[in-house]
C-alpha cells in the first residue's frame, strides 16, 4: 500500500447526514437523528483508510453517503475524477451519479443477502456491465470468466445460484462485481465480518493484491481493530456521528490520542501471547451516546474517565496533534497519556 501527497482522491467536509423522527399520524418531524455529524475526511490514492467505532456510532451511514446511496443533508463530498475533474457527489443530477459511480463501488458486509438468490453467478456479475453498454455475450462471458479467476473462482461457477457457495466464495462473488467496471474506489462495509477467521485472511489477502494491481482506494469500514491493523494505512475513529480521531494506523494504535480510541483498543482481543499491553485497565461505562439525544459539550464525556468541566459544555473541534501525524478532538489531546497496543514481540 502507498499513500501518495497528491491532491486528494476524495475529500470529505462538514458532512451532515440526518434522519427526521416523525410521528405516527400526522408525519410532523420532532426531532433528528444525527447519523453523521460535520465529518472531515480525505483519502488518498491507493490508500486505505480504516473507519472504526461502535455499532451505531455512524460509520456505515457515512460510508454509504460516500457513494450517495444515503443523502446527504449538507456539506461536501468532492471526488476527483480519472480525467482530473472534481465533482461534488451530493450536487450531481441522476445521469452524472450514474456517471461517476462506475468508479465507485461498494462491497456489503453480508455476502448472501447483498447477491439475488434468484439469478446465477454469471448475470450477478454481469449487471453492472449490461447496464453500462456492455451487452454483447461472448464478451460479457469473457468478462465475466475473467472477475471470477481474479478473485480465485473458477469459469465454470458462472452458471451456479448464489447457495451453492460458501461465505468466502459469495463474498469473491461480491468482490467480482464491485470489480467489474474497474473501478478506483472501493468502500469496503464490514466486507469480513460474517466470515470465519481463516476466510477473513484469505478475502483480506485478495483485496490488498487487488489494490495493488489495479492502484484502488478503499474505505474499510469495521468494528474489529485487529482487521483494521491489518489493512489499514490510516484510521479514523468515529464515535457518535463524529470523528474524534485520524491519523496513521501505527501511530493511533501506538499512543491514541482520545479516550474512546484507548478503550476501543483495550477492548480489542490479542489472542498472540507475546503481544504486550500496558499496566491500567481501561473500561468503558455508561450506554453509547444516543444520536436523536446528543449530550452537551463532548459526546463522549459521560462515558469518560477524563471528563472536565470543559467537556461537559464546549465540544472540541478536530485539531492537529504537534509533531504527530494525528488529529483528535479532545479537550486534552495533548496532555493525556492514553494507553496504546504495542506491539513489541516478546523474546522466546
Amino acid at each position: 500500500m502507498n499513500v501518495t501527497g497528491h491532491e486528494p482522491l476524495l475529500q470529505v467536509r462538514e458532512l451532515d447526514v440526518h434522519f427526521p423522527i416523525q410521528t405516527a399520524i400526522l408525519r410532523r418531524t420532532v426531532g433528528l437523528v444525527r447519523a453523521v455529524n460535520k465529518v472531515d475526511l480525505d483519502i488518498q490514492d491507493n490508500e486505505t483508510l480504516g473507519l472504526v467505532g461502535e455499532s451505531g456510532c455512524g460509520k456505515t451511514t457515512l460510508a454509504r453517503s460516500l457513494l450517495r446511496v444515503c443523502e446527504p443533508t449538507s456539506g461536501y463530498i468532492l471526488y476527483r475524477r480519472a480525467n482530473g475533474e472534481v465533482v461534488d457527489i451530493g450536487s450531481l443530477n441522476r445521469a452524472k451519479l450514474r456517471e461517476v459511480r462506475r468508479e465507485m463501488r461498494m462491497i456489503f458486509q453480508d455476502p448472501f443477502s447483498s447477491l439475488n438468490p434468484r439469478l446465477p453467478v454469471f448475470e450477478i456479475i454481469a449487471q453492472p456491465l449490461k447496464m453500462n453498454g456492455v451487452t454483447h455475450e461472448a464478451e460479457l462471458e469473457d468478462r465475466v470468466a475473467g472477475l471470477l479467476l481474479k478473485v480465485g473462482l473458477r469459469p465454470e461457477h458462472m452458471r451456479r445460484f448464489p447457495h451453492a457457495f460458501s461465505g468466502g466464495q459469495r463474498q469473491r462473488i461480491g468482490i467480482a462485481r464491485a470489480l467489474a467496471l474497474d473501478p478506483r474506489f472501493v468502500v469496503c462495509d464490514e466486507s469480513v465480518s460474517a466470515l470465519d477467521v481463516s476466510v477473513q485472511a484469505q478475502i483480506l489477502e485478495l483485496l490488498r493484491e487487488l489494490q495493488a494491481e489495479r492502484g484502488l482506494s478503499y474505505l474499510f469500514v469495521s468494528h474489529d481493530l485487529a482487521v483494521v491493523q491489518h489493512v489499514s494505512d490510516r484510521v479514523a475513529v468515529m464515535y457518535a456521528g463524529r470523528v474524534v480521531e485520524i491519523g496513521r494506523m501505527e501511530d493511533v494504535y501506538a499512543a491514541p490520542r482520545h479516550p474512546y480510541t484507548e478503550a476501543l483498543l483495550a477492548a480489542s482481543p490479542r489472542p498472540d501471547p507475546r503481544v504486550r499491553r500496558g499496566g491500567h485497565s481501561v473500561r468503558l461505562s455508561g450506554e453509547v451516546a444516543d444520536l436523536a439525544n446528543l449530550p452537551h459539550g463532548c459526546a463522549f464525556h459521560p462515558r469518560c474517565r477524563y471528563a472536565q468541566e470543559v467537556c461537559r459544555v464546549e465540544m472540541p473541534s478536530l485539531h492537529s496533534i504537534s509533531g504527530s501525524s494525528q488529529q483528535a478532538a479532545c479537550h486534552f489531546s495533548t496532555e493525556l497519556e492514553l494507553q496504546g497496543v504495542s506491539m513489541a514481540v516478546a523474546p522466546a
